[in-house]
């Protein structure tokens, strides 16, 4: 078996050697495109392997075509809107993702973002605690999960909505569960944003529910770009001047947005969520067990297309 680890943005050195070893411990073939600039260098890498590993790479209709041997791509994170799951079940591709294993890289970011915003993008004026504050999580996955542990050591007031997530298995963890998207916005002056990006979801979080936020509001989204109403967020921004937006996401109107609202409005250069030694190395190397578990033993346990 020929395993491909087709990587824009590289894994770590170290987690490479960790998906090597496991890859060479089955007996395979490992197989590395690292910091390529070009699509046809990911479709000529492609042919001939059987396996693939990204991390934000976009594997489309285009790569799967080229891809005449394969058999399984696993995203090396959560998210994997990245992948054209239609296209890849159409020819019969098994598509995975590694659940939970960058969740307390990307809840440690969530949380710092907090903090950036509490005391003014540590500009030297006085700031606020997120001691008592009110803290919503839109979505209680693994992220919002560890969000939601993390915070209680700041001693925040935690609340939760999951459309899909039973709320009597939030209250058991000490979080208050409400039972819609509005309530929480309604409700709490912090939120985190951890849904997924779905054709429910898109621009979802547009102007009419920001604006039921309380006063000196912050939204912090280490999720998806296209959950965000861009246009809607820069009118919230433009009425409200208590309104605070941080992100890992940049969004499209990244330049107008900075120019206007400089001292409200913070988005990295890169998302950053995953960006740890350990994030890297977990997932990476959960990717790799993962192929090598679905050749040898047929485990789809974390597929995401049928």
């Amino acid at each position: 078996m020929k395993i491909l680890i087709a990587t824009e943005k590289p894994f770590a050195s170290e987690a490479v050697k960790g998906i090597k070893q496991v890859i060479d411990n089955a007996g395979y073939e490992m197989v590395l495109l690292e910091k390529y600039s070009d699509k046809s260098q990911l479709l000529e890498a492609v042919k001939n392997v059987d396996a693939i590993i990204i991390r934000s790479d976009i594997v489309d209709a285009e790569v799967l075509e080229a891809a005449k041997d394969l058999k399984i791509v696993v995203r090396a994170g959560a998210g994997y809107d990245n992948v054209d799951l239609d296209a890849a079940t159409a020819r019969k591709v098994v598509v995975m993702n590694t659940p939970g294993q960058n969740s307390n890289a990307v809840a440690e970011l969530a949380l710092g973002l907090m903090v950036y915003a509490a005391r003014n993008f540590f500009d030297g004026s006085s700031g606020t605690e997120l001691y008592g504050k009110k803290l919503g999580i839109h979505a209680y996955g693994n992220v919002g999960r560890n969000v939601a542990r993390i915070a209680k050591g700041f001693g925040m007031e935690i609340y939760a909505y999951d459309a899909f997530y039973p709320a009597e298995s939030i209250e058991k963890e000490g979080v208050k569960a409400v039972s819609s998207a509005e309530e929480l916005y309604e409700t709490c002056q912090y939120v985190s944003l951890h849904i997924p990006a779905t054709p429910e979801t898109k621009k979802s979080i547009n102007y009419d529910l920001l604006s039921k936020m309380p006063s000196k509001a912050v939204l912090i989204n280490t999720a998806r770009k296209e959950v965000i109403d861009e246009e809607g967020l820069a009118k919230l921004l433009e009425a409200r001047p208590d309104f605070k937006y941080l992100t890992d996401i940049m969004p499209g109107n990244n330049d107008e947005l900075k120019e206007k609202f400089p001292k409200r409005y913070f988005s990295t250069p890169k998302k950053m969520g995953a960006q740890t030694a350990e994030a890297n190395n977990n997932a990476g190397i959960a990717a790799a067990n993962q192929i090598v578990d679905f050749f040898l033993n047929g485990n789809r346990k974390f597929q995401v297309n049928k």
